[in-house]
């Protein structure tokens, strides 16, 4: 009997140290619940540094889309008033040669009327239509019919006349002095009369 009460003894000693250790056990890993490990602060600080690193990512990544964007619409405006300085050049270099065109359409209006020799007259002729080809291969076109009806955009009314019943009103009946257009973009306009 005597060994089944130590068989007992022991059974219940290994019983109750297996007890204490399962509380032991438990006790550690309910404190160790409340702490994290090395490798859990480690893994932690890096998702953190990860997030830092891809939020200064698109903050760089918008800047530099800013800046494409910033540049090129300074290349479209820079060409753009290229353009204009262009034009406006365009339209001043020609704008001082056009008397001189006049001039020369006068000279041989009024050369037709008198009687001078023919070589002369071809001669400034010739220089008239080469001063035109060169207004024409700029886009210049002279603004010189009559008949038309008056347009503000491409004349100048100098004078209001009277005429026949025939005429209708705001006609351009004479054109005291040739406007010049390139283009849509009128450079001088036209003195005209206008019938009343």
């Amino acid at each position: 009997m005597s060994s089944k009460k130590e068989t007992l003894n022991d059974n219940e000693k290994l019983v109750s140290e297996e007890e204490s250790l399962n509380e032991a056990i438990e006790r550690e890993l309910q404190e160790n619940d409340g702490e994290k490990s090395d490798d859990d602060i480690i893994i932690e600080q890096q998702s953190k540094r990860i997030e830092e690193l891809e939020s200064e990512l698109e903050k760089l990544r918008d800047s530099q889309l800013r800046r494409t964007a910033e540049m090129e619409n300074m290349k479209r405006r820079i060409h753009k008033e290229r353009l204009t300085l262009y034009e406006k050049a365009k339209e001043s270099a020609v704008e001082a040669f056009l008397p001189v065109n006049d001039d020369l359409i006068r000279t041989l209006e009024a050369m037709e009327s008198s009687e001078l020799e023919s070589p002369f007259y071809e001669g400034v002729k010739m220089i008239a239509d080469k001063f035109s080809g060169v207004l024409s291969s700029y886009g210049v076109e002279r603004i010189d019919e009559t008949g038309v009806q008056f347009d503000v955009d491409l004349h100048d009314a100098m004078l209001r006349q009277k005429t026949d019943e025939d005429v209708e009103s705001g006609t351009v009946l004479q054109v005291l002095e040739s406007g010049y257009k390139i283009g849509d973009k009128t450079i001088r306009h036209a003195k005209v009369i206008v019938s009343e």
